[in-house]
Parts: C-alpha cells; structure tokens; sequence
C-alpha cells in the first residue's frame, strides 16, 4: 500500500538514501531540508522527490513544513523519517552553551517538533509509522561528543516511551542507531583518524547510507507492524548493544 512519508534532513546522506529506498518501495516521500538549496533542488530535479524547507528545531517552522508537505503529498503523512542532526564537536570543558543548545534543538527537540503535529493524524486513522535515527554514539558515548550523545540517546528514550503509547493504535516507533556510514561528513575525516576508525570495524568496513534505507523500508512496512519500541544497531559489529 503507498504511504505518504516525511523524511527530515532527507536530501543528503543517509536522509538522502532513505528517500529513495522509500520511494522505490512505492511510497511518496518527501524530503525536508534545512540550508543547502542548490543540493536540495538537485536532489528533487534528479529523483523527482519534492522537498520542503524547514528548520526541525522550531516547533512553529515544522509543524507549518509538514503542512506544506502534506499539501505537495496530496495526502496526510502515515510515515515519519525523524533523520535530521548536527553536530558541534568539542571537549566538554570548552564545550559552550550554544554549542549544547544548537544541538539539542535540532537533534532533540525535533522529535517533539516533526512528530506532534501528525500523531493525532495517525491515531483516528489507526496506523502509522515513527522511525528516529540515533547512532553508535547515542549508545556508547564519544569523547568529544556529549552534547551529540546525549541527544541521540534521547531520542533512545523518546522512542521507547512513545511506542508504549502508540502500540494500541497500530503505530509503531522504532529507532535506528547506525555506526560510521560512507557519506561526505565521513569522508571529510582526515585519512589516518579513518583508518583507525575502520580498524576498529569487525565488519572492516564502513556502512553504505543504503543499507540503513533498507533497514528503514522494513521498519515501515505493514509486516513489521509488530515490531515497536526497538533500537536496531547497523554498525558492522563495532558496538553491540
């Protein structure tokens, strides 16, 4: 059956490979962005996948972006792709309190911002489909990173208490936690610092963004209807939760 799915931060990287991977299993996505227009409008001109701008960590921009979506759309939203994040590296003794903020808001706060505004939507309907993209460090920590931890192993809990909620009325929510993926924000890692990256890989290898579109198609299917409350880690054996 074809959905209708949001995908946010869904023109680049792993957002840009779960678009199309929902695409080709027959839903009409579309994909929001925040800041690179020129990428934006390349994506859509070359997958024909429309695209929305919004920024996910302002209650108001979302809850108005995913009204144009669904405009677009044609049809109410059944599938939400909570993708967008940032980071802003730094040791936590130099660590400022923007720098804590910027990333919460967009990486936490967006939960709340992306998702509220269609839950009522997908409850009378009685069907629906949460997928929030955590990651390896959201599980482990990482030096250098605990606003970004602490943020994504947020959006851990915000999926575990919204699946108990939602269960009864055919929603699920799940959570993807991926490790280190082949995409250009990995690749601009200096050579030697990747190396040891993939050292440390049991798979000996990084993940491809279309593996995780792989993994969020079945989360959204009508068979994983009775998997819900899960983090699934797709990290090549590098941490095992």
């Amino acid at each position: 059956m074809t959905r209708t799915a949001i995908v946010t931060g869904g023109t680049r990287g792993i957002g840009a490979a779960i678009s199309l991977a929902l695409k080709s299993a027959g839903h009409t996505v579309v994909a929001n962005y925040a800041g690179n227009e020129a990428a934006a409008r390349a994506f859509a001109e070359e997958t024909g996948i429309k695209v929305v701008k919004f920024d996910v960590g302002d209650a108001d921009a979302s809850a108005a972006g995913l009204a144009e979506a669904e405009q677009a759309a044609g049809a109410p939203i059944d599938i939400v792709i909570n993708n967008a994040g940032i980071t802003r590296d730094t040791m936590f003794h130099k660590m400022s309190a923007e720098q804590w903020r910027e990333v919460m808001r967009v990486n936490l706060d967006s939960m709340f911002n992306v998702t509220r505004p269609v839950i009522d939507g997908m409850r009378e309907r009685g069907w629906g489909r949460i997928v929030n993209i955590s990651s390896i460090n959201g599980q482990k920590g990482q030096m250098g990173q605990v606003n970004y931890s602490a943020a994504k192993a947020g959006v851990i809990g915000f999926t575990k208490a919204l699946a108990q909620e939602t269960a009864r009325k055919g929603i699920t929510v799940n959570c993807v936690a991926p490790g280190y993926i082949n995409t250009d924000m990995v690749a601009a890692v200096p050579e030697k610092v990747l190396e040891s990256i993939i050292a440390g890989i049991p798979a000996g290898r990084l993940g491809e963004a279309r593996e995780i579109g792989a993994l969020v198609v079945y989360l959204c299917s009508e068979e994983a209807g009775f998997m819900t409350g899960s983090t699934l880690t797709i990290n090549g054996g590098q941490y095992m939760a």
